[in-house]
C-alpha cells in the first residue's frame, strides 16, 4: 500500500541504521561517501572556481595603459595594448573555458552512472562500486543524455526570460533614459522576478522528482528518461496531493539535516583544527630552533603536510555526511515502493515457499499414542 511522505521517514531511518551500523564498516562508510559526493546526493556537482594568473614578464603590465604625450604603442594603436598580451589573455582564456567545460561533462557523465549505483547500493545495503558501475553505464548514459537536455532547456528558459524584457526595456528607451520610466522598471522588475523564482522552483522540483523516481524506473527496466516521466506524470496526476507533501517533506527535512550536517562538522572542524594548528606552532618553533630556515625544501614539507591535513579532514567530514547520503534515497524508495510495483518486488522479496510436510499414506501405520 502506498504510504505518505511522513510515514517513509520512518523505514528509511530504520534501513539508515541497519545499513551503517548493524554493522558498522569503515570500508563500507568510506565508499558510500565518495558515491554520494560523486553521485550529487548533498546538493549539487559544482566544481569550485580557480583563478587563473598569467605569468607577467618584465616591463609588461596587465591592464591598458593611458598614453601620454609622444607615446608610441606597437600593436593597438591608442589603446596601448600588447598584442602579444592579448593574444596570451584570450587563448589562456578559450583554453580555461574548454578545460572548464570538459571537466564539467565528464563529471555530469559520472555524476549520472553514480547515481545508479547510490541506488543499487541502498536496495542491496551493499556498496560496490565496481560491481554496479559495469552494469550501469547503458543507463547512466541515458541519464546523462536527459540531463544535458535539462541543462540546455534550464538554461534556454533563463535566457528567454531575461533576455525578451530587457530587449522589449531597450526598444522602448527605458534603459537608456531610466529615470523617466521608473514605475514601468520596477514593476517589471518585481514580474520579472517572480517568474524567475518559479522557473528556479520548477526545474529544480523536475530535477529532484526525475532522480528519486525517474532513475528507480530506469535502474529496473531499461527505460529512458522520457518514458519514465511519462508514466510518473501518470501516477502524479491521480496521487498530486501525497507528492506535493513529499517536495514539501524533503524541503523540510533537507534543513533540518543540513542543520546537523553543518553543526556536526563545526565540532569535528574545532576538534581537528584547534590540535593542528597547536602542533603545526610547535613544529615551527622547534624547527627554528633547531636551525632550519625556510627554503624550498621545509616549503614544499609544510605543503604536503598541509594537503594531507587537509585531505584528512575533507575525508572526516565526508563520513560524516554518509547517514544523509544514504537517508535521502533511501525516503525517497520507501516512498515510491507503494506506487510503484516493480520497485515494491525488488525492496520487499517474497519470502521463499516452505515445502508443505509429507502427508501419511493410507499404508502407513498410525503414529504411536
Amino acid at each position: 500500500m502506498p504510504i505518505s511522505a511522513v510515514d517513509a521517514i520512518t523505514p528509511a531511518i530504520e534501513h539508515t541504521k541497519q545499513q551503517l551500523l548493524q554493522p558498522f564498516r569503515i570500508g563500507q562508510w568510506t565508499r558510500l561517501a565518495f558515491v554520494g559526493l560523486l553521485a550529487g546526493e548533498l546538493g549539487g556537482n559544482g566544481c569550485n572556481r580557480s583563478n587563473f594568473h598569467l605569468p607577467m614578464h618584465p616591463g609588461t603590465v596587465p591592464h591598458t595603459q593611458i598614453p601620454g604625450p609622444g607615446t608610441s604603442f606597437p600593436g593597438l594603436g591608442s589603446l596601448g595594448i600588447d598584442p602579444a598580451l592579448m593574444a596570451a589573455i584570450i587563448s589562456a582564456a578559450v583554453a580555461a573555458v574548454l578545460a572548464a567545460f570538459t571537466i564539467g561533462i565528464i563529471l555530469t557523465y559520472v555524476s549520472s552512472v553514480m547515481r545508479f549505483v547510490l541506488f543499487d547500493a541502498i536496495i542491496a545495503k551493499e556498496c560496490h562500486i565496481r560491481w554496479s558501475w559495469g552494469r550501469r553505464v547503458g543507463a547512466g548514459w541515458k541519464y546523462f543524455v536527459w540531463k544535458v537536455l535539462y541543462a540546455v532547456v534550464s538554461l534556454a528558459g533563463i535566457a528567454v526570460l531575461v533576455g525578451v524584457p530587457l530587449a522589449f526595456a531597450f526598444a522602448n528607451g527605458w534603459l537608456k533614459q531610466p529615470k523617466q520610466h521608473v514605475p514601468p522598471l520596477v514593476l517589471g522588475g518585481v514580474i520579472l522576478f517572480l517568474f524567475f523564482l518559479a522557473w528556479l522552483i520548477a526545474t529544480a522540483v523536475i530535477f529532484v522528482l526525475t532522480k528519486d523516481f525517474v532513475v528507480p524506473q530506469m535502474a529496473l527496466e531499461n527505460v529512458d528518461a522520457f518514458e519514465g516521466w511519462r508514466r510518473l506524470w501518470a501516477m502524479m496526476q491521480a496521487e498530486m496531493g501525497a507528492y506535493a507533501g513529499y517536495i514539501a517533506m524533503k524541503i523540510v527535512l533537507a534543513i533540518v539535516v543540513g542543520i546537523i550536517i553543518g553543526i556536526a562538522a563545526l565540532i569535528m572542524g574545532l576538534f581537528f583544527v584547534v590540535p593542528t594548528g597547536m602542533l603545526s606552532i610547535l613544529a615551527i618553533l622547534t624547527g627554528k630552533s633547531a636551525g632550519l630556515t625556510w627554503n624550498v625544501y621545509t616549503i614544499t614539507l609544510a605543503i604536503v603536510v598541509g594537503c594531507i591535513l587537509l585531505g584528512i579532514f575533507l575525508y572526516l567530514v565526508s563520513l560524516v555526511s554518509v547517514p544523509a547520503i544514504v537517508f535521502f534515497p533511501a525516503y525517497s524508495i520507501y516512498f515510491f515502493a507503494g506506487r510503484y510495483p516493480r520497485l515494491s518486488a525488488v525492496l520487499y522479496p517474497a519470502a521463499p515457499a516452505v515445502p508443505a510436510p509429507a502427508r501419511a499414506t493410507s499404508g502407513m501405520a498410525p503414529p504411536p499414542i
